[in-house]
């Protein structure tokens, strides 16, 4: 039952006299499917503040993970592309899931090609930094890719 009362089998209101009168705590089913079922004397409020407190306590360590976007042409110059790299670089160093994406507008959807060699150029040089977690997949006007970053050691 309770810290300083001697563990055992009561009746109900043997049990619930103990922890009420005596100890002036709450009487809280712990187990109802055992036989007997087993009851426990314990401040119940203090029990839910405390249980509160524990999965508060787990969520703030948790990881949050971030998903940052770059976002490219299937025409994309040489130098936009080189400074876009060096963000997606910066953001897999951080930590953040990589979401690059090519957006076709227009008749530019002939260039499909040209947007999946791209993308897969990108994957090739951050290579270091991350790895893919889904390959180059067209979705209506846009081919996203994924990058995860690599676990620091």
């Amino acid at each position: 039952m309770g810290e300083n009362v001697e563990v055992g089998v009561y009746t109900l209101s043997k049990a619930l006299e103990i922890s009420l009168e005596e100890h002036e705590v709450d009487l809280v089913e712990i187990s109802p499917n055992a036989t007997p079922p087993v009851c426990k004397a314990m401040d119940y409020k203090k029990f839910v503040y405390e249980q509160k407190k524990r999965e508060k306590n787990l969520k703030s360590k948790a990881t949050k993970v971030t998903i940052k976007e770059i976002r490219f042409g299937p025409n994309t110059d040489n130098h936009d592309y080189q400074f876009k790299k060096k963000h997606a670089e910066k953001f897999l160093k951080e930590g953040a899931k990589l979401k690059a994406f090519v957006f076709f507008k227009g008749r530019s959807i002939i260039y499909k090609d040209k947007g999946e060699i791209l993308l897969l150029r990108l994957a090739q040089e951050l290579e270091d930094f991350g790895k893919v977690e889904q390959m180059p997949k067209l979705e209506g006007k846009r081919m996203t890719m994924f990058i995860a970053p690599k676990k620091a050691k």
